[in-house]
């Protein structure tokens, strides 16, 4: 079976740019690619890397999937005014599974800890409990 390294990063990025909504909440805040995916060099063309344009699609799906909201994007270098939503923050703050802790200890502690298939198994659990939010 391929490692689908996409799919990782998807989630190590899902996981950085929730947290990173969490730590400013309730105050919108304007979150840069970079500051998730790591810094990028365009090409000589301006273009970015397919790893920075793979972090603004997961930033673009958690809005569509209604974890968070942002007013716009700034070209494509950040997310302007960007707060988690209703649903994001009760997925962050549910501590059902893990008495001792809540969600958004976990997820820090996965992707603190660079387990992949930890944060992954995370997330999706995260992701399906909180669908029909």
């Amino acid at each position: 079976m391929l490692d689908d390294l996409h799919i990782h990063d998807f989630y190590r990025d899902a996981g950085r740019i929730l947290l990173a909504m969490f730590n400013q909440f309730p105050v919108p805040a304007t979150v840069y690619v970079e500051d998730i995916s790591g810094p990028d060099m365009p090409d000589e063309y301006g273009l970015h890397s397919p790893r920075h344009l793979a972090c603004l699609g997961a930033m673009t799906w958690l809005r569509q999937s209604g974890y968070i909201d942002f007013s716009q994007l700034v070209r494509q270098e950040a997310m302007e005014d960007a707060v988690l939503s209703h649903k994001g923050f009760l997925l962050l703050i549910n501590t059902e599974a893990e008495p001792e802790e809540n969600n958004a200890q976990l997820l820090n502690r996965a992707v603190r800890d660079g387990s992949s298939p930890q944060l992954q198994t995370l997330l999706e659990r995260l992701m399906r409990e909180f669908s029909a939010l």
